[in-house]
């Protein structure tokens, strides 16, 4: 009973570390939006939202966030589009072409980004084309690809083939069937991939880094803040950024969850 007790008490001081280890930085910047610190340790308890007020004047940082957004969504959009498209194709086919599929999307995913990157770079050089924020979306268009392709085939497998079928031989043409079949039912899987992709491209910062060339998006601006240290207004933007995270994780597996069948 004593060494019962003693390992559960080990066990939730383990918990207890990591818990702070991985949280306890989330809590410092969230803290740091509210409360005025310096160097890391809170000044005073009194809650303000100077913070925020800073933010609404730095320009660089708002149009870091502007141009992150518009990439996120720009190379979301072309992803689920392909990944549609892939998986369709995928699974009708089956077999082979399914596999070689798979390998396409799921290589540069696979491959650490700095492999992804530096190749992309030597690509874009070649062909003679400047780095910028086209370059840096067809990058993460390369990376995020895998995650809507996934989502999208494993929703398509679980239809099956039966209704598709029916739809079919009931004259419907391939647009109607996917139209009025197809659509309705990967609708939620569509949703849920969308958000995984825009949050997966929001947070690239390696190939960002490779392929951007004078606009600077949001995770670029912020590793460059740090030799300099992170500002209030910083502090301000992650706050909001994280709540909206959790709002779109909560979001995302909702959705997740009614799509399966």
């Amino acid at each position: 009973m004593t060494r019962s007790l003693s390992a559960q008490v080990g066990l939730a001081l383990i918990t207890a570390l990591l818990l702070i280890a991985i949280y306890g930085p989330i809590g410092v910047t969230v803290a740091g939006a509210f409360l005025p610190m310096k160097g890391g340790i809170i000044q005073s308890f009194t809650p303000s939202l100077a913070a925020f007020g800073k933010l609404s004047t730095d320009t660089g940082l708002i149009r870091s966030l502007m141009m992150t957004l518009a990439v996120g969504a720009v190379a979301t959009v072309i992803s689920v589009m392909l990944a549609t498209a892939l998986a369709l194709f995928s699974t009708e086919r089956g077999g082979t072409h399914a596999r070689v599929v798979t390998l396409i999307v799921f290589l540069p995913f696979v491959m650490p980004p700095m492999v992804t990157g530096l190749s992309l770079l030597i690509f874009f050089r070649d062909v003679g084309i400047d780095r910028s924020l086209l370059t840096v979306t067809i990058g993460h268009v390369a990376i995020i690809l895998a995650i809507a392709y996934r989502g999208i085939a494993v929703r398509l497998t679980d239809l099956g083939r039966s209704q598709i079928e029916a739809s079919l031989d009931l004259g419907a043409s391939r647009w109607q069937t996917f139209h009025r079949v197809i659509l309705p039912n990967i609708t939620g899987s569509l949703a849920a991939s969308a958000l995984l992709c825009f949050a997966l491209s929001f947070d690239e910062t390696l190939v960002t880094l490779l392929l951007t060339g004078t606009e600077s998006t949001f995770p670029i601006k912020l590793w460059g803040m740090t030799r300099l240290g992170i500002t209030p207004a910083a502090n301000a933007i992650l706050a909001i950024l994280l709540a909206l995270t959790l709002a779109g994780s909560a979001l995302a597996i909702g959705l997740r969850r009614r799509s399966q069948p």
